[in-house]
């Protein structure tokens, strides 16, 4: 689908997850690398933790909580 007036292109912002833009997409990266994808929906990586970047593998999602962590550790010094 061409990004028209009458047919934009729709991004999707999750603060816990990527950005989902309708594709096919050309990505330039910070470095000047080009990115392309043909997908339906692409996934962009935002948190910059994924080894396929620009695009996202889902890596945002093994992400610990500082809770976690806190209560972790006080149990190993206890």
């Amino acid at each position: 689908m061409p990004n028209t007036p009458e047919h934009p292109r729709r991004i999707c912002l999750d603060d816990e997850g990527p950005l989902l833009i309708e594709g096919p997409v050309q990505f330039t990266c910070a470095d000047g690398r080009v990115a392309v994808s043909d997908r339906f929906v692409v996934a962009v990586c935002t948190c910059r933790r994924s080894r396929m970047y620009p695009w996202c593998d889902t890596s945002h999602r093994r992400r610990t909580n500082r809770e976690e962590n806190t209560d972790a550790e006080r149990g190993r010094t206890s």
